[in-house]
Order: structure tokens, then sequence, then C-alpha cells
């Protein structure tokens, strides 16, 4: 965990950029870019690890020239992950534990306000064991008969590079196929698989006694899954039930869930927040999401 002076000094640090940004911008010096460059990188690098905030292509290269708007709306962006990061510091235990009461309901509130999203940790007198442990990586999930690590992709090359050394899982998840065929295939059947979490809702409070009700509830349930180390979050579906209650781990993520949160390292785990998100309409899109206050 890091320090709460550390957070209180990147904060500071963040808003101190910002207000010099917005300044600089209405004057459009072409050696801003550089300046942001390296001021965003002696803030953060080094001190929240995966939050490398570098991630577009860089401003000055001549391929890739950013507009003041672009540059204005990239900070923007970290700004806000930088402040989610900090309030959730203050919020959560000093170890990977299950969340009292009163600290869910005010993490509820701050998911919330940040995302802009009806998030919960109970729905309709359901709720997992946990809201905050240990995501490990799974494998890709078949999501039809014949699906392989061959026909996974769907000829991306790029996503086959990224994603193929993870291997196809030997069973199907919770549910079954994702969809009855590869021609009945839809574009939400492939999200479901691409954005899905492994849940141990076996473990859920009155599981045994409503085995059908609950699964029901949790077949591809949207949830919000969030790093709180370095400030990124994805709505996802719960695709599968697991890992086992002797891992040291509360939740599993696909491929693509583990590489986007940051959570593919050497321990293949780290701590995630993961609430369920209220969407009977079923209009919130699946994939990365940023805070945006």
């Amino acid at each position: 965990m890091f320090s709460k002076s550390h957070y209180d000094h990147l904060r500071s640090k963040w808003i101190d950029q910002r207000t010099l940004l917005q300044a600089n911008l209405k004057e459009k010096h072409p050696e801003l870019f550089d300046h942001i460059k390296r001021s965003v990188k002696h803030a953060v690098v080094g001190t929240v690890g995966g939050l490398m905030l570098l991630m577009a292509p860089t401003p000055s290269s001549p391929t890739m020239q950013k507009t003041d708007a672009q540059v204005q709306q990239f900070v923007q962006k970290v700004d806000n992950r930088v402040f989610l990061m900090n309030d959730l510091y203050h919020e959560l235990p000093d170890s990977v534990s299950a969340l009292s009461p009163f600290q869910e309901s005010v993490i509820v509130q701050t998911l919330s306000r940040h995302f802009h999203l009806d998030v919960a940790a109970q729905l309709q007198g359901i709720r997992l064991n946990r809201t905050y442990g240990y995501i490990g990586q799974e494998q890709h999930l078949a999501r039809y008969p014949g699906d392989g690590m061959d026909t996974h992709f769907d000829g991306n090359a790029s996503e086959s590079a990224k994603y193929a050394s993870t291997g196809m899982a030997p069973g199907l998840g919770a549910w079954g196929y994702f969809a009855p065929s590869q021609s009945a295939m839809t574009q939400k059947d492939v999200d479901r698989e691409k954005y899905y979490i492994a849940v141990q809702t076996f473990l859920s409070p009155g599981y045994n006694e409503h085995v059908a009700e609950y699964n029901k509830f949790y077949k591809y349930h949207k949830m919000l899954v969030v790093n709180p180390q370095n400030g990124k979050a994805m709505v996802v579906v719960i695709g599968d039930a697991g890992p086992g209650s002797g891992t040291g781990k509360q939740l599993g993520g696909s491929p693509e869930v583990m590489k986007y949160l940051e959570r593919v390292d050497g321990a293949q785990k780290g701590p995630v927040l993961y609430f369920f998100i209220d969407d009977p309409g079923d209009t919130i899109p699946l994939g990365p999401v940023d805070p945006v206050e």
C-alpha cells in the first residue's frame, strides 16, 4: 500500500499540472507537449507503477501530433484516475480482506460517483461473499461447439498475438457455451467471453438454499471491477464460477481483463474491487471504463 502523504503529494501535483496545462494550452506553445510528457513521468512513474500515463503514441511524434483538446482530454483522464486512487486508498483496509458493511457503503458511493454507474454490493437480496479480493488469471472459454485457439480470435492476428498464449480452458464456463454455433454467435456473445470474470457464486450467503434462483441471477450479470492501485476499471460479466476457496484468490479474470487491469505479473494475481452493476435495460457496454469525475 502507498503512504497517505505519498497520495496527497501526488494529488497536489496533478492539480497543479492541470491548472498549468489549461493556461498554457490557450497560448498554444509547441514546447508544451514535451513539458507535459516530462512532468507526467516525474509525478507518476515509480509511485504507482502500472499507471504508465503515456499509453497513447508520443504527442511529439511527427506522425501522431495531438491537438490541444486531445492532450487536455488525456490529462483529464489521468487526473480522474489519480483522484479515484486517492479516494479508494483512504477507504480500503490495510490488508486485502472482507469489507465491513460501512466500508462497502462508502466505496459503493465512491464508485457510483466516479463512474456514474449504479453499483451495489447486494441486489435482489443476493450478494457475493466478498467485494474486495484477489483476482487471478483465467483461460479463454469456448464460445460455441468447436471453438478452439485457431478460431477464437476470428482471424484477428493482433489479438491472437496478445492473448493466445494463455490457452483454452479444458472445460466450459458455468453457463455452458456462449452461443449454440459459430454462425449464431453475436457481438454480445463475443464480448461476454472476452470480458468475463469468475466469482465464487457457491460461497454466496444462502446459495445452497436457492441454487436455481441464484444461478439465474448470476448468469452474465454485469459487474464493475476496479484495480485500486492504478485506477483502471472494466465493466464485465460473470461468465464462470470459481476459483476454489483454497486457492487464496476470490475471483478470476479473462486474459483480456487481467491485461487491461495490469494484474498480469509474476504472481498472476492482485487485489481488485468488484461490485454488481444494476443495468436492467442492458444498456451499459462491456469493456474498459474510465472515471468521469
